[in-house]
């Protein structure tokens, strides 16, 4: 039986997702996902893989979080303080792969 880290891995290798989806999947909590998500990052990228990210955005002005460095959704919009924001998503790909799905 394959860890919550390794399905993880398995599911971002296939396509991009976000953590509440990511949740549902494999039945934790987002929270958890987020605790798992730094470390599947260290994990692919010295295994020779790409961890991108599709940064999240404000779903009021369209500001897009590009330079944040956490993993989590942000709370609230820097530039007009809105709070609907869109979650970041994670996938894995090859080193020097783009697939076009996430920009990186």
């Amino acid at each position: 039986m394959p860890t919550i880290r390794q399905q993880m891995i398995d599911l971002l290798s296939r396509e991009a997702w976000g953590a509440r989806d990511l949740s549902r999947a494999l039945g934790i909590s987002e929270k958890e996902v987020y605790d798992h998500l730094p470390h599947i990052q260290r994990t692919v990228t010295s295994g020779g893989r790409r961890f991108q990210v599709a940064p999240a955005a404000c779903l009021s002005c369209g500001y897009i979080f590009n330079k944040r460095s956490r993993l989590t959704r942000p709370g609230r919009c820097v530039r007009c303080k809105g709070e609907r924001i869109s979650e970041p998503l994670f996938q894995i790909s090859m080193a020097g792969h783009c697939d076009g799905r996430i920009g990186g």
